[in-house]
């Protein structure tokens, strides 16, 4: 009987595929076998605990305490605004002293903080003369939102002078500079010995704190006058 050679050809075919397929998979399990090797199952016995751990000493964790007045040194230190290290050298050689008489309190001594000087108040009015020429402040009062100056100024020289009373200096007793706003007073001052009045007015917001004024004024521009005034009250 003649075999079909179509069947034939199948059965080959399907022989080669298999053994090809076993082929496959003996060398998969070898591979994966080699790559296994050496991994164990870990010891799960009651306790809970490995093989491995059991083996390793039970570790220990030190807690280090610090100690108490390093600590109150450092938080002291940083409320006083010096270094932790400073003061911790300072509280390590700090002793207790025995009381020796009354100790000076802060109100008592002088403070160390920025302090004004309290000019002299002159009582008004108030004068001040260079070669002739009279400036006087006749009285201070406040009157809305500005101190008012009352001011005269005589020329009993033999010649005429010229003023810029934008140029005129007013400080008070902190040191502070202001310009005052100047009216009635004339800008040419005549050689007749004639007394003219007007005002110098300053802001009073711009007077917080101050209890006295000084002035200068000078001539412009020979500037052969110079007229100063001190303890002009400032009065509220």
């Amino acid at each position: 009987m003649n075999a079909n050679p179509t069947l034939v050809l199948t059965l080959v075919l399907l022989s080669f595929m298999i053994g090809a397929g076993a082929l496959s998979a003996s060398f998969g399990y070898s591979l994966g076998r080699e790559a296994l090797r050496g991994v164990t199952q870990p010891d799960t016995r009651a306790g809970g605990a490995t093989a491995d751990t059991e083996a390793m000493p039970p570790r220990r964790e030190e807690v280090m305490l610090m100690d108490e007045k390093k600590i109150l040194a450092d938080v002291k230190a940083r409320i006083n605004g010096s270094s932790p290290e400073q003061a911790i050298t300072v509280s390590n050689t700090d002793q207790p002293q025995a009381a020796t008489g009354d100790q000076p309190s802060p109100s008592d001594s002088p403070s160390a903080s920025t302090s004004t000087s309290t000019a002299a108040i002159a009582q008004l009015p108030i004068s001040g003369q260079d070669n002739g020429v009279t400036f006087q402040v006749v009285s201070v009062y406040q009157e809305q939102d500005a101190l008012v100056l009352d001011v005269t100024i005589q020329n009993s020289g033999s010649q005429t002078h010229r003023f810029l009373y934008s140029f005129m200096s007013i400080t008070d007793n902190q040191g502070r500079t202001y310009n005052g706003n100047t009216e009635g007073l004339p800008g040419e001052l005549p050689p007749n010995g004639e007394s003219f009045g007007g005002t110098v007015s300053i802001p009073i917001a711009l007077l917080d704190g101050a209890e006295s004024l000084s002035l200068a004024l000078t001539d412009y521009p020979d500037q052969q006058i110079e007229i100063q005034m001190s303890g002009i009250p400032v009065t509220r």
